[in-house]
This record gives C-alpha cells, structure tokens and sequence, in this order.
C-alpha cells in the first residue's frame, strides 16, 4: 500500500510544484503593467478572431454576394467602408485575424523549435558539430531575412503553409545563439556533472536538465518572435507572395494597392489593416518583453 501510495504523492508534489511556479510567474508579471495592457489587447483580438464565423459569417469572402457596392466610405451599415468587390471591410478585417494571428504562432513555433534544437546541439556537444551548426547559423544571420523568404516564397507554391516555412526556417538564427550560450552555461553546472557520473547519456542530459532551464528564454523568444512573424506575413502578402484564397491583413492591403486605393485617397481600405497589424505586433512585443523580464530578470527589463 506504501509502494503504490508513493507514486501518487510524487505526482502531487509535482503538480503542486507546477501550480506554485504558475502562480509565482503570474504574481511577477503583474507587476509589468505594459505587459497588462499587451495581454489584455491579444485576449481581446483573440476573442474576436475565435468568433468569427459567428459574427460576420462564412460568406464574407465571397465577391457575389457582396452587399454593398465598390469602394463606399464608412457608414451606419458599412463602419469601415467596402473593398473594391463592395465587402465590408470591417468583416473582412475580422475575418483576417484569422489566418494572420495563425500564420504568426505557426511560424514562430517553427522557427524557435529550429533555433532550440540547433541551440542545444551545439552548446552540448561542442567541437565540429558546434563550429559546423554555427557557420550555418551564422550564413542566416548575415543573410537578410526577407529576402531568403521572398526567395522560398516564390519558389514554392503561394499557400498558408509555404507562408509559414518561408518565416520559419529563416528566422531561427537569433534564437540557435541565445540558446546555446545558455545551454554552455548550463552545462557547466555541478548537477550536470553528478549526471553524467551517474550514467547519465546525451539524451537524458539534454532532455531532463539543459532543456528545462533552457525553456523560460524559449518562451519570451518565442512571444517576441510572433510580432515579427506577423510582420513579415503582412510584407509578404502585400508584395503578392501569399496565398490568394484567404483573406489576411496583408492581402488586404495587397488588394488596396491594386484597387488603387494609395491614389485615389481611399483611407479606409488602407488604416484599418495597418493599424490591426501594428497593434497585434505591440501587444505581442509588450507581453514578450513582460515575460522576459519575469523569466529573466537580471537585465532589469521593465
């Protein structure tokens, strides 16, 4: 009855762990209040985003069953005016959080599990596979990064996905040098020492010690690094590199482009996109650097 009481105590003492560290960092960052207010920005376009099929309807893309006619200024029926197909661009500006919020988390999931991986390889290993994965990392870093994903951009087929592997697999580098210098740090403590000693192999160093203190920087690498995937998505999209078939802020201000909206002094097709990108990006700035001064307090980020 002991033996079998046992593992039940160790997970309770591991779940209370979790649920006291959860409630430290909370407490911490409350302390931030422009990580408050970024915070409380992204649960509000999240809440919007989430609920789209339900407040503007499937139907918004759609260019023949438009309700209103081409280019109308803001109204009573039309808040932020129509699209050159007559859409209101309020549901399409709804609509298109959608994909650009998606197509942010995606890519810089993508981009910091790349950085991560090649972080810790190089910090624990050493020798020729840490110089070979640093020349690598250091061609990314020197190549500018929208241009390499212009490059995969046009190569590959213009979709969601290619959107998300152009941003991706280009914008690690800065992560793979955060990471390893922190791995290299960690590697040099003594309970790394005690586990090797103990048989502890690469996996299970990696795995169960330098992984989990390595973690906390990923997190706020990884908030900071959202606002730049959405950034480049939009550059993307509005230089015609997207996919055509779905609406994102990019692509609206790729349409407003093309429907000449810049000339003909059409505001409302332009701000609302621009200003939605540019909100999205500091609110994840915000909460990014909020959670890097709680997870890493010694550069007294504020």
């Amino acid at each position: 009855m002991t033996a079998s009481a046992a593992p039940g105590t160790a997970g309770s003492l591991a779940w209370a762990r979790r649920r006291d560290s959860v409630a430290r960092f909370w407490r911490a960052y409350r302390t931030h209040r422009a990580g408050l207010y970024g915070l409380a920005g992204l649960t509000v376009i999240v809440l919007v985003a989430l609920t789209a099929p339900l407040t503007v309807g499937d139907d918004i893309q759609s260019v023949t069953t438009a309700p209103g006619g081409a280019l109308e200024s803001p109204s009573g029926q039309f808040p932020l005016g129509t699209d050159q197909f007559g859409r209101s661009l309020l549901g399409l500006l709804v609509w298109g959080a959608r994909v650009s919020l998606a197509v942010g988390l995606l890519a810089a999931a993508l981009s910091v599990a790349i950085g991560t991986l090649a972080g810790v390889v190089a910090g624990h290993y050493g020798g020729w596979p840490s110089t070979v994965l640093m020349r690598i990392t250091d061609w990314f870093l020197v190549m500018p990064t929208l241009v390499l994903a212009i490059v995969l951009a046009t190569v590959l087929s213009h979709s969601v996905w290619t959107v998300v592997l152009a941003i991706g697999v280009t914008s690690w580098p800065t992560t793979a040098r955060l990471v390893r210098a922190q791995t290299i740090a960690v590697e040099s403590r003594p309970y790394i020492e005690r586990a090797r000693a103990l048989g502890g192999g690469h996996r299970h160093v990696m795995s169960r010690h330098v992984l989990p203190n390595v973690m906390p920087l990923v997190l706020a690498q990884t908030t900071l690094g959202i606002s730049n995937a959405i950034l480049t998505e939009a550059t993307l999209a509005f230089l015609g590199l997207g996919d055509p078939t779905v609406v994102s802020w990019g692509g609206m201000l790729q349409d407003a482009r093309e429907a000449g909206a810049v000339s003909s002094g059409h505001w409302w097709y332009l701000a609302p996109p621009g200003i939605a990108i540019a909100l999205v990006a500091l609110a994840f700035t915000l909460c990014g650097r909020a959670v890097e001064a709680v997870l890493n307090p010694k550069p007294g980020v504020r």
